[in-house]
């Protein structure tokens, strides 16, 4: 795994940690019109940066929202093919 691929997959984590910690907020104070408006731009955000790295280096998960062919997860390196 590149710089370049470990980079984007943090800022993934971090993106999605943002949302799920907004959302868990929202549960209790969903009149927030400023968290839901935080989270809204963290949920579009991952989003994109989801589809960035969908395209550049394949699906996150071998099922699910992945716009690629069923199975194709499988042609990807493997975590000890560096």
């Amino acid at each position: 795994m590149d710089h370049c691929e470990q980079a984007l997959l943090n800022k993934i984590a971090e993106t999605r940690f943002a949302c799920v910690e907004l959302q868990l907020y929202l549960d209790t104070h969903p009149e927030d019109a400023i968290a839901t408006a935080d989270f809204n731009c963290y949920a579009e955000t991952l989003r994109e940066l989801m589809e960035t790295y969908e395209t550049e280096y394949g699906p996150l998960m071998n099922f699910g929202s992945s716009p690629f062919v069923t199975g194709s997860w499988v042609d990807q390196k493997w975590p000890w093919q560096v």
